[in-house]
């Protein structure tokens, strides 16, 4: 995990990270802070490991952490959020000592992580992790979502 420590550490990674903080600070629905990142990052690999053990953890954990953000920029300059962050994770993953090759996986995870539906792709999983890591079951706006009622996280599931 030594490279996901880097990204964490990663001045671009941390001042955008504190920009969608600041960005959402009244927002009533879920966030795209830290703490959503990590929790999608740890759901993600638990849905690694149930299945068929396909990422590496640092690759299900750069892409995680790095799926929301272009959050920043969707608020910010209207580019769609998986868009603007693939091209900002590509900078942070190269300067955290990821190979052309991983940099290219991740990137792609995010572009498409709104809606994969290859099962056996990170995009997918990420897509997956990024839903399942959503408290519905005790949000104070859950009756304002947007978010049909059959996709909601009414009960745990992990």
């Amino acid at each position: 995990m030594r490279r996901i420590n880097k990204i964490l550490k990663n001045d671009i990674f941390k001042n955008i990270i504190r920009n969608i903080e600041k960005a959402e600070k009244t927002r009533i629905y879920c966030g795209h802070g830290i703490e959503h990142l990590f929790d999608t990052a740890r759901i993600c690999y638990i849905l690694d490991l149930e299945g068929k053990r396909i990422f590496d953890k640092e690759i299900i954990y750069a892409a995680s952490m790095l799926h929301d953000i272009g959050r920043y920029e969707e608020y910010k300059n209207n580019i769609p959020h998986n868009e603007a962050g693939a091209k900002i994770a590509c900078e942070i993953l190269a300067e955290c000592d990821f190979s052309e090759t991983e940099i290219n996986i991740i990137k792609e995870a995010i572009l498409y992580h709104r809606k994969d539906k290859n099962e056996n792709s990170l995009g997918n999983l990420l897509y997956k992790g990024d839903k399942l890591s959503r408290k519905c079951f005790c949000c104070n706006a859950e009756k304002e979502c947007y978010w049909n009622n059959e996709i909601k996280n009414i009960e745990i599931k992990y």
